[in-house]
């Protein structure tokens, strides 16, 4: 039995809101968009806290590496802007994508930073020093979203030809494409124990994969439109995804089947324009949208 309950609407914004992210410091968000700064937001008491700073063009891309006292910020000019939380200013701009950033992601284990492009092309940074490590020439069109496995084994790329690429994490070698999809791949996230991936996709469809084999487990028509956005409970084996059919659905991990619909058909007061992106806060779901609000979900799992 899953229960569902909006507790806050955070609003501000004013332009399509297309991504979200938790900062290493617990019970803040950061939040961006078609707008002209990043957005700090307290979830204690679910509140406005400041603008952190000015943006050039739209944020498609927000990141805060655990260890780090960084956030990276990618931009749709294919810069990456880089805070520096103790000085409390920007220190430095990744310059090396010409075209959009589209995700950000870092691995732990090496220090290392990804970043992914439209020019289909992901960099790697060296956390430290913010130096430019290699370029991984991934597809021949976009690279939309990077999934790291926990284990951090390997590494997934979706991108706009449809195929999910996976890496050899080690030394960045192609280990294969997967095919499936039938239309530009928005969201990727490995299982927290790696031995799965979900992809989702503008064809609406969610796909598990076995990370072992590689071979495709099941097929789930689970949305009418773009699957933006994928996210796994932090502790119990559910997972959510958002889409552009403007619904939130939740899933059970181990059996793949739906157990909640969050949408207006369904009576809830949800987003009336589509939902770019979704993060866990212990049991609060947060989402994002075109229609330029912020929710905060309360969600109870009984069983």
């Amino acid at each position: 039995m899953i229960s569902v309950q909006k507790i806050a609407e955070l609003t501000g914004h004013g332009n399509p809101v297309f991504t979200i992210e938790l900062s290493q410091k617990p019970g803040i968000l950061f939040s961006g968009g078609n707008d002209k700064g990043l957005v700090e937001w307290s979830l204690k008491n679910n509140a406005f806290i400041k603008v952190m700073f000015p943006v050039a063009s739209s944020v498609y891309a927000i990141h805060c590496p655990v260890g780090f006292p960084l956030l990276f910020v990618g931009l749709r000019s294919g810069d990456v802007l880089v805070f520096d939380f103790i000085k409390q200013q920007i220190i430095t701009t990744l310059k090396h994508h010409q075209k959009p950033v589209f995700d950000i992601k870092s691995v732990a284990g090496k220090s290392e930073l990804l970043v992914a492009s439209e020019d289909g092309s992901v960099s790697v940074w060296n956390l430290d020093t913010l130096e430019l490590l290699h370029q991984i020439k991934v597809s021949h069109d976009t690279v939309r979203c990077i999934s790291v496995s926990p284990d951090e084994k390997t590494v997934a790329f979706g991108c706009r030809d449809s195929l999910v690429h996976i890496y050899d994490l080690a030394d960045y070698t192609p280990i294969k494409a997967l095919p499936g999809h039938t239309m530009a791949v928005f969201s990727l996230q490995y299982y927290p124990d790696s031995s799965y991936l979900i992809s989702g996709s503008r064809d609406a469809q969610l796909k598990i994969w076995d990370t072992r084999s590689f071979e495709l487990v099941t097929s789930i028509p689970a949305h009418l439109f773009a699957i933006n956005s994928i996210a796994f409970h932090p502790s119990l084996p559910y997972f959510a995804s958002a889409s552009m059919d403007k619904t939130i659905k939740i899933w059970g991990a181990d059996d793949f089947k739906l157990y909640k619909t969050i949408s207006r058909e369904k009576g809830f007061e949800n987003h009336f324009l589509s939902i770019n992106k979704i993060v866990w806060n212990g049991d609060q779901l947060i989402s994002t949208s075109d229609d330029k609000k912020i929710m905060v979900w309360d969600i109870k799992i009984d069983g």
